[in-house]
């Protein structure tokens, strides 16, 4: 069975603007990022993205951007992302999903998909809905915060992405 990270993208992989991030300049890489990346694929964890995209059933961005901002980011780790599962849905605009974090849907599939051991695996996110949808599956989070946000469900908590990495080298 394999060991796998699970990670949120904005706020995590990329900086969170306060709005959607959809535009190729707007996508900004915070620093210590491709290097954490780099780090957590050499000590042999698989990488996946779980990300919502509500943005596109609200008509504000399309599936096309999305893509090519998946692109940007894993240009700038080094192409070490094994996998990038996004939800286009939101119930307020088209339709509910279980694929829709804090529903685990996307998670469960790439546990499927790549054989994941979920008590050797974490997720990190920026929200609390993201270390919900990482209980549903047994996984074990970290909650990125600037220290004004809690998550009493998280096991640990972190600046930033590479604090994170850190933490679950250690862990």
């Amino acid at each position: 069975m394999n060991k796998c990270v699970f990670l949120d993208r904005d706020g995590v992989l990329n900086e969170e603007i306060g709005g959607y991030v959809y535009e190729l300049d707007q996508l900004i890489i915070p620093e210590g990022m491709p290097e954490a990346l780099q780090l957590l694929k050499k000590a042999g964890y698989l990488l996946v993205v779980i990300t919502n995209q509500a943005g596109i059933a609200k008509g504000l961005y399309t599936e096309k951007e999305v893509m090519q901002c998946h692109q940007k980011i894993q240009e700038a780790c080094g192409n070490v992302l094994d996998a990038i599962y996004y939800c286009p849905y939101h119930p307020s605009y088209d339709s509910e999903s279980i694929a829709r974090k804090p529903d685990s849907l996307m998670l469960e599939k790439a546990i499927a998909r790549f054989n994941i051991d979920v008590a050797q695996s974490w997720l990190v996110g920026d929200r609390e809905r993201d270390i919900e949808a990482a209980q549903k599956v047994a996984v074990r989070g970290i909650f990125v915060t600037d220290g004004k946000e809690k998550c009493p469900a998280a096991v640990y908590q972190a600046k930033n992405l590479y604090e994170a990495a850190s933490i679950l080298l250690k862990a």
